[in-house]
Parts: structure tokens; C-alpha cells; sequence
């Protein structure tokens, strides 16, 4: 069910307007508060000063603009106790001879606090403090409004109590521009979402600056943040508004509407409360206390029983990416690419430098992953400028090695001008079997690692005759379900692709083909792209193509990466892996199809962290690695018991 994997459903609205006129407002904000609580809203956001439009000016002086507003404020809480969300709605509020530009927070026909703006802007086209005292300028904490006390400060965190317990608080427009927003100190008291109402003019190039003010914010205080501001119903006297939503999460942009649409709009997105609270338990700078903060000022105030979510079990609200490892964006996808060659090269580079080794050993497959590893080497030998004859490429044919990865072998090293030295390894791998009292027809474990470890010793000796390092090829993705042989392909001198993923091994050397490549090595590198992915120690079929394909062995790497990212980056609970899996795969996998081989990546994951637990060098390129000298310390000895009982429950 989607209300048990913590998620809370943002709804940012801009409501159609007119300046100075809470009746017509408040019956727009009713109409949307309506149409997003029906959507399942736990959370609706309504623009800085929403009931009387921000652009009032001196009509903020009038008592009846004022009385006006309250008037409609009340007639709004007379709704909202026929819905369930927390509403956040602005409103200008008089006390002790100043006006305060306040958010009020509501839910189910009761205000539960009011919070006025702290940093009120006087520059440029704004002239707020003509009219608008800040909340530093109050002197009381709390108001009465309508017969009941209400608080009334910046400093109130806002807890529901329903089985998905989540926070927030609220801060208002240039609160976000300030050196230190209030919504970072809310944060810090434990508020893990901040809501937005602001009211924010068009400018030529502002709204990307803005977009990525609210990034940054969600960013640096690991939240989630609900922006929406005021729309083009605001006075075009000098200044037109466009009415931007935006809902992030821990940096990462959730939604976003169109701006300048003459009706209401409502934005959802639904925030993902385990990756809040993953990422504030797993960075360390987070958890220490920052000096400036005084938790001793802070109200907690609990909200209904139940939200929205709870009474309406809904579709997912949010993109779900089933290659969470590959920018979907073509131009950003390019960049990543060329980023992490770069990474992988330099690291090369600079262990070269380091042991003055100006020789390496490769062992190609004429698969993805020895290809990359040869394509990362060129590039460190050309960043050091080095003789590429220093790279010293071996293919070693064995009892799979089909014509097809021997022939694009062959082809790649004499397009690139380099020799390719070859060693067979089936004489040396019979007579290894016969030793130990193998068969040498039954093609069981023991048959495909001897020739792995037979591979290993090559490489390892012919790097000591020619002072050279063993480049090692074996990706992330086969470090995470221990798909390397053990002593075997799974160790090398440096590992330059540790830290790439199976799915993205592929988008690397294309982009290679078409940014680096001539004619004739490009097309070479498109065969091997297109190659079925097979380790080739099981004899290929009486075609000679390749029979043994690991994928019908482990399972789709496309799957086994996704899990991988949820898993490890956000350390999601299974069923919720699940879940999440069924939204970004659609109809491409069942449910029993999806289980099954989360259950064999949970198997393989715990069971061979043995493996990882000694691993060569190797640079880290993503938010991944699984290096125990980088992000992944995990005993070897760890039962899977909890994570396999959890999956059966579903």
C-alpha cells in the first residue's frame, strides 16, 4: 500500500487572484484546497499573503482590506474542517500596533499557529518595510485570534501523530534569500520539511536562480521544501508575477510547474521521508550541534490524527528512475560521461605517477568492461604522455571464447595501433583440472574459476616480467553480487572500473565511440556494445555464439542496479525496494519476476562481501562504492535472515 513506505503528498498552489480582494481569493483557495485534498494532498501551500494578494501596497494600511482578511480566514477554517491536509495560507495579521506579513497553519477548522515573516526586503523593486514589521519586532509568542491562544513565531515545528510521522515548519519568501534562512535553523530543530509562501516577481534569468536556491536549500539542510509563490493576478503596476512552484527533496528537483497560467494551479509531488532521514543519519556534519541554534525556543506543535494519505491509498506521485546510475537527459548523460572517464583516467594517471610505472598489463574479452578499462588506460597514458606501446594488451582464448569477442579483440587493438599479444589458456587450464582430479567435461564451478585464476596468473606474471601494473576490469555491479572469481578476475593491481556500474558501462563506451573514436574504432566498439554480456567459460553453442550469458544466471543488471542504489545509497527496507521497483519497471516485469530477483540480490550481497571485503584499489565515480575503504563496511559474516523474512511478508 503506498501510505506504508513513508511518503508525504506536497501540494503547491497558485491560485487565480485579485489585488485586494479576500472574498473572491478565499473562494479560489477553498476551490483548490478542495481539488487537492481530493488528490490524496497531505500538505497544501498557498503564496505569500494569498488572501489579499501580495501587491496591496498602502491598502495594507486600510482597516477594511484588513478586517476583510480576517473575515475570510474564518470563513476558510469553516472548510477546512470538512478536509484532512495541513493548509498553509498567507495573510497580513495587526498586533500591537505593527502588521505582520504571517503564514497561518491549519488543518481540520483549527489554527494551530501563526508564523510572521523575519526578513522583510526594502531594496530594489521591494518596499516591504513601508508596511511590515519583522518577527524579530514582536514582542509576544503567542496572539488570541477567533477565541483561541495561537503561537505566534517563525520557531514552530509542526509534528503530525499518524503512523507516518513527519515534521515541518514554515518560512515566508526572502526568509530563503537570507544568509542563514530560518528554514536552515528548523531544520537543525528537527523540521524535515519547509514550506514556502512567497511572492516572488519575473525577472529576465531569476526563475533559474531561484530553482536552484531552492535545490540548494533542500540540499544543505537535507529536506524536503515546498516553494510556491504568487501568480499573474498580482498588480502589473511595475512588476509582473508568474506564479513558480516548486517541490524539492534533498537537493533534487521533484516538480516544477509552468509559470504565467491565467487559471489556478496545483503542483504535487510526493517527498520521500526515508531519504531525509537517511541522509541526516548518515552525514556526521548534520548531526553535530551548530552553536547559533536554541532548540529551547521552539514549539512542537502536534497536528490531527489523520492526514489525507492515510484515507485515500493513491498512484505515486513521483518519478521513479529504473536507472537511477544514468541521467535520463541526453546533454546531462554526455557530461556524466565524460566527468567519470576523466575520473577513472586521472586515478589511473595518478597511481601511474605515483610508482613510476610507465607499463600496464590488460587482458581483453572483446566484452564491456576490459574494453572500458583499455579505453580509461589510453587516456591516462595520454594525459601523462606516455608511449601507448607501454600498454600491454593479452587475450587469453579458453573453452568459451567465441569468434565473435576474439575477432572484435583483434580488430580493436590493430584500429588502435597497438600489438596484442595471445595466450591460450585451454592447455594450461586441462592439465590444471587434471591435476586436481577433475573430469574436465563437467562444467561446474571448479571448471569456469580455474580458468579466471589461470587468466590472473598471467597477468600478474607478465606484469612482473615487464614491471608493469595489472589493470583490473570487473565492474561495480559484479563486486555487489560477488560475480567474479575470487583471487581470480577479482583481483588486479588498480580497478579502474570499481566503481561503474554494469548499466552505465555500456553509455561509457559510446560516448567514447562518439567523442574519441574514428570511423573504424567506433564501429568495432558498436559491435562489442552489442555483444551479450558472458563471462565465456562455458563452450558456446554448436554455432559457436556465445551460450553462457550471465544475465540468465544473476538476473538483469538493469534490475540488480536499481537494487543496488536503493539499497545501498538509501538503505530502503525491501518491500519498499519493492515497490518502488514495480512503479519504475510499469508492465515489463511482474511482481513475482521483480521479488525473485531481489531476493537473488540479497542473497548474492550478503554472501559475498567476502569478496569486497578484499578488493584492489579503484577510484570512486558515483554516490557508490563498495570499497571498505570507501562507503561500505559491512561484516562478511552478516545473515540475510532479516531482509529475505521481510520480502516473504510481501
Amino acid at each position: 500500500m503506498f501510505s506504508d513506505y513513508n511518503f508525504v503528498r506536497a501540494a503547491a498552489v497558485v491560485p487565480k487572484t485579485r489585488v485586494a480582494d479576500p472574498l473572491f481569493n478565499i473562494r479560489e483557495i477553498i476551490n483548490a484546497a478542495g481539488a487537492a485534498a481530493s488528490e490524496g494532498a497531505d500538505i497544501i501551500v498557498f503564496p505569500e499573503l494569498a488572501i489579499t494578494s501580495y501587491t496591496c501596497a498602502d491598502l495594507f494600511r486600510q482597516k477594511t482590506l484588513l478586517n476583510s482578511s480576517l473575515d475570510a480566514l474564518n470563513n476558510f477554517l469553516v472548510f477546512s474542517n470538512t478536509v484532512s491536509p495541513v493548509i498553509v495560507l498567507g495573510i497580513p495579521l495587526q498586533r500591537d500596533g505593527k502588521l505582520f506579513n504571517c503564514a497561518a497553519v491549519l488543518q481540520r477548522g483549527k489554527i494551530l499557529g501563526i508564523v510572521p515573516k523575519t526578513y522583510i526586503p526594502n531594496n530594489n523593486e521591494f518596499y516591504e518595510a513601508r508596511w511590515f514589521a519583522s518577527s524579530r519586532e514582536s514582542g509576544v509568542e503567542t496572539i488570541d485570534l477567533f477565541g483561541s491562544t495561537v503561537p505566534f513565531k517563525p520557531q514552530i515545528i509542526f509534528k503530525s501523530v499518524c503512523s507516518r510521522e513527519f515534521s515541518f515548519s514554515v518560512e515566508i519568501c526572502e526568509d530563503l534569500w537570507a544568509v542563514i534562512p530560518p528554514g536552515s535553523m528548523h531544520a537543525l530543530a528537527g523540521a524535515e520539511l519547509i514550506l514556502n509562501s512567497s511572492s516572488s516577481n519575473e525577472l529576465a534569468g531569476k526563475s533559474h536562480y531561484r530553482r536552484n536556491l531552492v535545490k540548494s536549500q533542500s540540499a544543505s539542510a537535507l529536506c524536503g521544501y515546498v516553494y510556491t509563490s504568487s501568480g499573474i493576478g498580482e498588480s502589473t503596476t511595475d512588476t509582473v508575477y508568474g506564479g513558480h512552484s516548486i517541490i524539492t527533496e534533498n537537493g533534487k528537483l521533484l516538480a516544477e510547474n509552468s509559470r504565467f497560467l491565467t487559471d489556478t494551479s496545483i503542483l504535487y509531488a510526493d517527498i520521500d521521508l526515508d531519504i531525509i532521514r537517511h541522509e541526516r543519519m548518515n552525514n556526521i556534519s548534520y548531526s553535530r550541534i551548530f552553536p547559533g541554534l536554541k532548540k529551547d525556543n521552539y514549539s512542537v506543535l502536534k497536528l490531527a490524527a489523520a492526514t489525507n494519505m492515510e484515507e485515500n491509498d493513491a498512484v505515486l506521485i513521483r518519478n521513479v528512475e529504473p536507472r537511477p546510475f544514468i541521467p535520463d537527459n541526453e546533454v546531462n548523460r554526455r557530461e556524466r560521461c565524460e566527468e567519470i572517464l576523466t575520473i577513472q583516467s586521472t586515478g589511473l594517471a595518478t597511481r601511474l605517477a605515483h610508482t613510476g610505472m610507465s607499463r600496464v598489463v590488460i587482458g581483453l574479452s572483446g566484452g564491456l568492461d576490459s574494453t572500458l578499462a583499455f579505453l580509461v588506460t589510453v587516456e591516462a597514458f595520454t594525459k601523462l604522455n606516455l608511449d601507448l606501446s607501454g600498454i600491454h594488451l593479452i587475450t587469453m582464448p579458453g573453452f568459451g571464447t567465441t569468434e565473435r569477442t576474439r575477432g572484435n579483440v583483434e580488430k580493436l587493438c590493430d584500429a588502435m595501433g597497438l600489438s596484442l599479444e595471445r595466450i591460450s589458456i585451454v592447455d594450461a587450464s586441462t592439465h590444471h583440472l587434471k591435476d586436481i582430479g577433475h573430469d574436465g567435461i563437467t562444467t561446474d564451478i571448479t571448471y569456469e574459476n580455474s580458468q579466471a585464476r589461470e587468466r590472473t596468473q598471467i597477468l600478474m606474471d607478465k606484469a612482473n616480467l615487464l614491471g608493469a601494473l595489472v589493470i583490473g576490469t570487473g565492474d561495480l555491479s559484479e563486486l555487489a553480487l560477488g560475480w567474479c572469481t575470487y583471487n581470480g578476475d577479482h583481483m588486479s593491481m588498480y580497478a579502474v572500473n570499481s566503481g561503474v556500474p554494469k548499466t552505465l558501462v555500456s553509455y561509457l563506451i559510446k560516448y567514447y565511440r562518439e567523442e574519441r573514436a574514428s570511423r573504424e574504432v567506433a564501429k568495432i566498439l558498436e559491435d562489442i556494445i552489442a555483444t551479450p554480456i558472458s563471462p565465456e567459460l562455458l563452450p558456446p553453442d554448436k554455432e559457436g555464439k556465445i551460450l553462457q550469458k550471465t544475465e540468465d544466471n544473476v538476473g538483469p543488471y538493469e534490475l540488480h542496479d536499481f537494487y543496488l542504489y536503493n539499497v545501498v545509497r538509501f538503505a530502503f527496507d525491501p518491500l519498499k525496494i519493492l515497490f518502488l521497483a514495480e512503479t519504475a519497471f510499469g508492465s515489463k516485469y511482474s511482481r513475482d519476476t521483480l521479488k525473485k530477483w531481489l531476493k537473488e540480490f540479497y542473497r548474492r550481497f550478503f554472501s559475498q562481501q567476502f569478496k569486497r571485503s578484499a578488493i584492489p584499489d579503484g577510484p570512486k565515480v558515483g554516490t557508490i562504492a563498495l570499497s571498505p575503504r570507501a562507503d561500505w563496511r559491512m561484516p562478511s559474516d552478516a545473515s540475510v535472515s532479516l531482509w529475505l523474512e521481510e520480502l516473504e511478508k510481501g
